[in-house]
């Protein structure tokens, strides 16, 4: 066979996803803020979308009336009418024009804008609840103290590196003698800078270390004595709850011992941490699940974060018809597809989140009725199989949504939940129910009777068929933060002896 170049016709069918199709698919798994910022955008780029208004449908608007136009010379004393002199001021607030305007004497001075009348110009007064102090950041904080803590120019510049090598717990992360040498500095130098900027505020800020935290923030209070010092220094010991141990490093009675700890529970080991200034978003139900009369769950959208777009048909053909070329003409025709893409792509999102959730509410109603202990194994193949949709659909649907249930509020991601198996081949059980079930046997125990990992699983076994592992067991509590058998019994040897 001749290798020649040469034409074929062939036919195939493929997949092809269009850039609306994966923008569609992108508009799923988008929370609510994400979404709001995407419509907005598109409303900026788009003349044909508008933002469609919260109120009742068919409702009348009412358009705020257009400003009169006003000629420079009326609009001129029309301000000069409204506004008062130094004296009649200080006449109203029966007071000397001095006490008033120190630095203007007895010259007349315009009232500022905002001590204008409302009624005077027709406006309501601002609502001062609108105004809301921005949080000061930690460097910001720092550097102003620095500046009039320090005299010398090169001090301050070690204290601005120092500052910016701060974590946001407040603890140096950069080491000192990379700062000398990036500076060329002596380290004694950006020793004493350092311990100069360990008193600013918040105390306990540029420590090394938790010991060293602790440690500014009782030598602030004047109780870093000898006995505390050595306290400091075996905060392992304290951390595993051995207090026979703590006892014999640092010297003293239990009572003692019980005072120093109350006074480091009052301590910050994070002090850095009160100038977060990360926005603090609420969590919004996408969907709110509540029981009818009939005893059915009823599912329903949260229409306040869900955004709604229309498309300004009129607007279209009013400019339409006057577009001067075909690239006028080829640009309002993409605005028109593309408004009526995303119109209908926001329709679509919020049916198919309302399917999902439907089906979730009808396998978990075990769990809405009676609570965590009934929770049931689900995986996202489950409900993509009865809603006929892919479980990528469903994975991106339930991305980033909360639903508002009877008991609480979740995250839908919460309710899928991998499958254990049961001793006796009955019903599966699911995960996270099977560790609500170790948190209760382990907040039960006695003190003098602690359960090993071991030990639940076999009570797990024993009591509801749920065939686990130790390991399996032990996975589950250290990602539930729960201490081991050795330390709980240790805490609660010392509390029971506190108490």
């Amino acid at each position: 066979m001749a290798l020649t170049p040469r034409l074929e016709f062939r036919q195939a069918q493929s997949l092809t996803l269009t850039p609306q199709l994966m923008q569609s698919i992108r508009l799923l798994q988008l929370s609510h803020i994400e979404l709001n910022a995407f419509i907005d955008a598109e409303l900026l780029r788009n003349p044909l979308l508008e933002r469609e208004d919260g109120g009742a449908e068919g409702e009348p608007v009412e358009l705020p009336e257009p400003p009169a136009e006003l000629s420079a010379y009326e609009d001129t004393v029309a301000h000069g009418e409204r506004i008062q002199d130094a004296g009649s001021i200080a006449d109203s607030l029966d007071t000397a024009v001095d006490n008033v305007f120190p630095d203007q004497g007895a010259q007349d001075r315009l009232v500022p804008s905002s001590r204008i009348e409302a009624g005077s110009s027709g406006a309501e007064a601002p609502d001062l609840d609108q105004f809301v102090a921005a949080r000061p950041l930690l460097g910001d904080h720092l550097r102003a103290q620095a500046n009039m803590l320090l005299r010398h120019a090169a001090d301050r510049l070690i204290a601005h590196h120092l500052i910016d090598g701060l974590d946001e717990a407040g603890y140096l992360a950069t080491g000192i003698e990379a700062i000398a040498e990036q500076l060329g500095a002596d380290l004694a130098d950006v020793e004493a800078v350092l311990g100069a900027l360990q008193g600013c505020d918040p105390v306990g800020v540029f420590a090394r270390s938790v010991r060293e935290c602790l440690a500014i923030q009782l030598r602030e209070r004047d109780r870093l004595d000898p006995i505390m010092a050595r306290l400091l220094d075996h905060l392992d010991l304290l951390a595993a709850h051995d207090m026979a141990g703590l006892l014999r490093a640092v010297g003293c009675d239990r009572e003692d011992l019980a005072d120093m700890l109350a006074e480091l529970r009052q301590l910050d080991p994070r002090p850095g941490l009160a100038f977060d200034s990360g926005p603090v978003e609420a969590v919004v139900p996408d969907v709110f699940v509540r029981q009818g009369p009939d005893g059915a769950w009823r599912i329903e959208l949260n229409t306040d974060v869900l955004p709604r777009v229309l498309v300004d048909r009129s607007y279209y053909t009013s400019v339409s018809g006057k577009a001067r070329d075909a690239k006028e003409k080829a640009f309002l025709s993409d605005c028109l597809a593309n408004a009526n893409w995303l119109a209908r792509s926001l329709d679509q999102r919020a049916q198919t989140i309302v399917k999902v959730a439907a089906e979730i509410v009808r396998q978990q109603d075990g769990f809405l009725t009676h609570g965590i202990a009934h929770l049931k194994p689900m995986t996202l193949r489950m409900v993509a199989e009865v809603i006929d949709m892919h479980e990528s659909t469903v994975s991106r649907v339930t991305t980033s949504k909360y639903m508002a249930t009877p008991r609480g509020l979740y995250e839908m991601k919460y309710f899928f939940t991998t499958a254990i198996a049961a001793s006796d081949g009955g019903e599966e059980h699911s995960a996270e129910a099977v560790r609500h079930r170790i948190r209760q046997l382990i907040e039960a125990e006695p003190a003098n009777d602690i359960l090993s990992d071991d030990t639940i699983a076999a009570l797990l076994k024993k009591e509801q068929g749920i065939d686990i592992a130790r390991r399996t067991v032990a996975k589950y509590r250290e990602g539930m933060n729960i201490p081991s058998s050795v330390i709980r019994r240790r805490q609660k040897k010392g509390l029971a002896q506190a108490l």
